[in-house]
C-alpha cells in the first residue's frame, strides 16, 4: 500500500483530468452521444473516491458527516441544470445572434482548450465578486458550508448561484458561437475541475500550484475566517489570481474543523434548509 499511496499522491491529478478529458473528447470525436458523458463521469467520481482511500489528505474527511444525502441531491440538481442549459443553447442562439466567430476548423481539443480558458475568466471574476457583494455571498455561502472536503461537494452549489457563475462563463461563449457539442465537453471538464479542486487526495504537484487551481490551493479558500480564506478563486487556472492579487500557495491548507462559513456554527446542513437560508431575513 506505500507504493500505491506513493503513486496516487504524485499521478492522481494529471492522470485523473488528462484521462478522463482525453476519453470525453474521444468519445464525442467517434460520435457518441451526450448521454455518454454522465456515466464517464460516474466513474470518475469512482475512481476519485477511491484515490481518496489510497491517499487521503485528512482520513476523517471520508467519513459521511451526515451529509452524504444532501450531497447527492445538490449534484443531481446542478448537473441536471447544467444538462438543461445546455439543451436550450440553440434556443439562446436562435433568439441572440452571435458573432459566429467561433473557430470550427480547430481539432475538437483545441475548441475545448479556447471554452475552458474563457469559461475560467468569467467564473473566476463571479467567484471573486461573490465574497465581495453581499447578496451574492449568501448564495455561495452555500458551498462554504461544507465541513469536510471531498471530490463530491465541489458538485455542492445554491442552483441560483451556479446559474450565475454558468452566465458568466459561458454566455459570452454563446455568442461566439460555440457548437453544443463543445458545450458537453466543457460541462463535463468544469465538473472534473470540481472533483479535482475539493479532492481529499493528498495531491502532489509542485511547481503547477501556482497555475493549477486544484486541491491543494483551493482548500486554502475553504477557511472559515473572514480574511483568510479570500483568496485562490480560479477555477481551472490561477492566472486570475496572480493578476488580482488573491493568489496563495497551499502550504499552511486547513484541516479538520478549520472549514466552514466563518461566524455561522449554525449554518443549516439540510438541503431544503440550505436552499432557502439566503432568502432569510437579516442573513
Amino acid at each position: 500500500m506505500p507504493l500505491a499511496r506513493f503513486l496516487v499522491r504524485l499521478g492522481y491529478a494529471p492522470v485523473f483530468f488528462a484521462g478522463f478529458l482525453g476519453a470525453a473528447v474521444t468519445l464525442a470525436e467517434r460520435g457518441a452521444p451526450p448521454w455518454s458523458l454522465p456515466i464517464l463521469l460516474g466513474l470518475a467520481l469512482a475512481v476519485s473516491f477511491a484515490a481518496e482511500r489510497l491517499a487521503p489528505y485528512e482520513p476523517v474527511w471520508n467519513q459521511p458527516h451526515g451529509d452524504a444525502g444532501r450531497d447527492l441531491i445538490h449534484a443531481a440538481v446542478n448537473e441536471a441544470s447544467i444538462v438543461l442549459s445546455v439543451l436550450a443553447m440553440p434556443l439562446v442562439s436562435g433568439v441572440i445572434p452571435g458573432l459566429d466567430v467561433w473557430p470550427s476548423g480547430w481539432p475538437l481539443w483545441g475548441q475545448l482548450a479556447v471554452a475552458i480558458l474563457a469559461a475560467d475568466f468569467g467564473i473566476t471574476l463571479a467567484h471573486y465578486a461573490s465574497h465581495r457583494i453581499p447578496a451574492l455571498w449568501s448564495l455561495h455561502a452555500v458551498h462554504h458550508s461544507v465541513e469536510r472536503m471531498y471530490g463530491f461537494n465541489g458538485l455542492l452549489k445554491h442552483p441560483l448561484h451556479q446559474a450565475i457563475e454558468l452566465t458568466a462563463g459561458v454566455a459570452p461563449l454563446v455568442l461566439l458561437g460555440m457548437p453544443s457539442d463543445v458545450a458537453w465537453l466543457l460541462a463535463f471538464a468544469v465538473a472534473i475541475q470540481l472533483i479535482l479542486q475539493h479532492s481529499n487526495v493528498d495531491m502532489k504537484i509542485g511547481p503547477l500550484i501556482y497555475i493549477w487551481a486544484v486541491a491543494p490551493a483551493h482548500r486554502h479558500h475553504h477557511l472559515a475566517s473572514q480574511t483568510e480564506g479570500d483568496v485562490n478563486f480560479g477555477l481551472f487556472t490561477s492566472l486570475w489570481d496572480h493578476l488580482l492579487g488573491t493568489f496563495r500557495s497551499g502550504a499552511d491548507t486547513p484541516r479538520t474543523g478549520q472549514i466552514g462559513v466563518y461566524g455561522r456554527p449554525d449554518y443549516p446542513r439540510g438541503y431544503l434548509r440550505q436552499l432557502a437560508e439566503p432568502f432569510r431575513r437579516g442573513v
